[in-house]
């Protein structure tokens, strides 16, 4: 147990002198990454428009011009409240679905403009874990056919080969390869949530996004799941973009937290200088939340107020309707991300009056 714990704080250390040294090129870069998801007017609405009224096609801003680095052997969890892009964001890394704008990098170049071999190569390099372990995975196929079928079909392993591979799999994810004929109702939540980590292991990834990965499972499940992911960290050096609402989990796992408010990047520091000392006041709402057993006593209370629209976002800071420090420039003036100490970056007005 001791040397396992020794290679994760090796592992975390490496990580985080990679991401102070801007030499290093990041394993994903994200830069000006949008996403817009337009409702156009149907028959009537074009109709109804046509004779004056004041109706238009609808567009839900769900990723706002965000810049992120994740750096090699990393885990960066990303956090925030449910709406806020955060999901969207991690299916444009993992490739599911192009941004609006903006470029993704792998390992320094565009995969927009890499030829098809490497793009292919790229994308089989970052794979996803979904938040719904039933959901994810296709009833009609066994388990066998859900891990073995991608490893197949891109020639990374031969047809011949193929159990001998899948019951590899299936033990480093803690499944019974005895199981592998079964269906996935027939698992438990836990197990379906390992057919799905088998299952994008299962094509040598080298970036895994978690998307949620344990919010669905119980609480005893989640420290298994969880110390499954630190294991297989050290065993493959695999890098994380750990998706999550659960701060406890974030201070848990990450080497590096990001956090997001109505589809921006609000603050961004190592894991242990954002619950010793959040700076945004969104991030301090959250920790405010989070329970300790030093403060079991207190009354909790969540966020105040509701978190606006992606249809029509608040101008200047999209936080200052709900922000307890909110000042005239915060409802005219988008805060830049700004570097407030070493590896630290926040948007916030505060900081510049400081």
């Amino acid at each position: 147990m001791a040397d396992t714990q020794g290679i994760r704080q090796q592992a975390s250390v490496a990580a985080l002198a990679d991401a102070a040294d801007g030499s290093r090129t990041p394993m994903i870069r994200l830069r000006g990454i949008s996403k817009q998801f337009r409702k156009t007017l149907d028959f009537a609405g074009r109709l109804a428009q046509r004779l004056g009224a004041n109706v238009r096609d609808e567009i839900v801003h769900a990723v706002d011009n965000v810049d992120l680095d994740v750096f090699q052997g990393e885990v960066v969890g990303l956090v925030g409240e449910s709406g806020c892009g955060k999901s969207t964001l991690g299916r444009m890394v993992a490739g599911i679905m192009p941004p609006s704008s903006g470029t993704i990098e792998w390992k320094g170049r565009n995969i927009a403009t890499l030829p098809a071999a490497e793009a292919k190569a790229a994308k089989l390099a970052v794979q996803m874990i979904f938040q719904d372990p039933y959901a994810s995975l296709n009833p009609r196929m066994r388990v066998k056919d859900i891990i073995g079928e991608a490893p197949v079909v891109h020639g990374m392993v031969p047809s011949a080969k193929l159990d001998t591979y899948l019951d590899a799999q299936m033990r480093r994810a803690g499944l019974d390869p005895a199981f592998k004929r079964r269906y996935p109702h027939q698992f438990s939540g836990g197990q379906r949530q390992r057919i799905g980590i088998a299952r994008a292991l299962a094509v040598q990834p080298e970036f895994i996004v978690c998307d949620e990965a344990v919010a669905a499972l119980d609480v005893s499940i989640q420290a298994q799941i969880l110390n499954l992911f630190m294991d297989l960290r050290s065993e493959l050096n695999l890098t994380y973009l750990f998706i999550s609402h659960d701060l406890g989990v974030v201070e848990h796992l990450s080497d590096r937290v990001v956090i997001m408010y109505l589809g921006r990047v609000v603050e961004a520091a190592p894991a242990e200088d954002v619950f010793a000392s959040a700076n945004h006041p969104y991030t301090q709402a959250l920790l405010s939340e989070v329970p300790r057993i030093s403060g079991r006593k207190r009354a909790f209370s969540g966020v105040k107020g509701e978190i606006p629209s992606p249809l029509n976002p608040p101008p200047g800071c999209h936080f200052h309707p709900r922000c307890p420090h909110a000042m005239p420039i915060c409802r005219e003036v988008a805060p830049a991300l700004k570097e407030i100490a070493p590896g630290r970056i926040s948007a916030c007005h505060l900081n510049d009056q400081a």
